[in-house]
């Protein structure tokens, strides 16, 4: 008896020790799931990789820290945006406007940012290995220093 009731109190207490904490607004990601619309919504810390994104209204939302590798986000409005951190690996983000949004420290890895507008976007301490970024507009973009003379 005394051992079934020690086995149930270190369960429980095992389980209460390990419930996950969430940053993003659950709301926010079905939301922007079943409708594609969701400007100026939090969803920090959101795990969105390899979603089908096309043309989303992100306009001013918080994606910091969020997983969105292999994202598709072919002409998605990212106007504003906050992706501080996040992880944008392999992300096809082609003809998006990005105007304005914080890269700072994102990983671009292999994404396609063929003809985005990437105008005032800041882009310090991202990582930019193997990213195609022809046609893309970077005019006042605040780009790595170790990229300025490759980037046109």
């Amino acid at each position: 008896m005394k051992a079934t009731l020690l086995k149930i109190a270190a369960l429980s207490i095992t389980l209460l020790s390990t419930t996950p904490a969430f940053a993003q607004n659950l709301t926010h990601i079905n939301q922007l799931i079943e409708t594609n619309l969701c400007a100026a919504c939090n969803l920090a810390g959101a795990d969105l990789s390899g979603a089908h994104l096309i043309g989303a209204d992100l306009r001013n939302a918080d994606l910091s820290g969020a997983n969105l590798q292999d994202v598709n986000l072919e002409g998605a409005d990212l106007t504003g945006a906050n992706l501080q951190g996040a992880n944008l690996k392999g992300a096809f983000i082609n003809s998006a406007t990005l105007t304005r949004t914080n890269l700072e420290g994102v990983n671009l890895t292999d994404a396609n940012l063929s003809f985005a507008d990437l105008s005032d976007a800041n882009l310090s301490a991202a990582n930019l290995s193997n990213i195609n970024l022809i046609g893309a507009n970077l005019q006042d973009a605040v780009i790595p220093k170790e990229m300025l003379g490759l980037v046109q």
